[in-house]
């Protein structure tokens, strides 16, 4: 579980292909506190650290996570959000990220306004059934609120820090992103259609 509050991002150092899957590096600033089976969210997405090396760790990413996320678009020299798991002790800021990537979406706007930035995304209707105005959405493993919902698209409005602080600096029109729906949205239509 984590909060979608990235924590630091990382680069990716090496990809490694093996068939259907690979094996990504990542430099990351925490590797000394990571252990072998620890859980690191990636751009949103959920991984278990395979390996540690000096400065790195390395996640297996299997070739159905390739397949339903945007972890095959990147390359060597990308930068991702991290964030670690939610400890039982740890403030809630953000919001209940599982990690796991509903699908994907595409970057529509990033420009700047004053000092903030405007940030649309387009949501496959698959997700944009579980988004309101003013609720949450995991985009890269970041939680942000929806500021207005178009017919197809999230638009959210990215303060300096949250711009300084994750990928987003990095990104550019048109590159894809990943989605996670609000969990509780998910349940409430699983228990609603249930009573049907």
């Amino acid at each position: 579980m984590f909060t979608g509050l990235v924590e630091s991002t990382g680069t990716i150092t090496q990809i490694e292909n093996l068939g259907e899957q690979a094996r990504y590096t990542v430099q990351l600033p925490f590797y000394a506190e990571l252990a072998l089976g620890d859980s690191v969210a990636t751009n949103g997405c959920c991984l278990t650290v395979a390996s540690l090396d000096q400065d790195t760790a390395s996640f297996d990413i299997l070739s159905q996570t390739l397949k339903v996320t945007s972890l095959g678009h990147l390359k060597v020299g990308s930068l991702v959000n991290l964030e670690r798991a939610l400890r039982p002790s740890d403030r809630l800021g953000g919001h209940f990220v599982q990690g796991h990537v509903d699908g994907t979406g595409e970057i529509l706007d990033l420009s700047e306004h004053g000092q903030d930035h405007r940030f649309e995304v387009s949501l496959p209707e698959s997700i944009y059934k579980y988004c309101i105005g003013k609720g949450s959405l995991a985009v890269d493993g970041i939680s942000l609120t929806i500021a207005e919902l178009t017919d197809n698209s999230a638009v959210f409005w990215i303060t300096p820090h949250t711009f300084e602080h994750t990928n987003l600096a990095d990104k550019k029109l048109g590159d894809p992103v990943n989605l996670e729906a609000d969990l509780l949205a998910k349940y409430t239509e699983k228990l609603l259609s249930s009573k049907a």
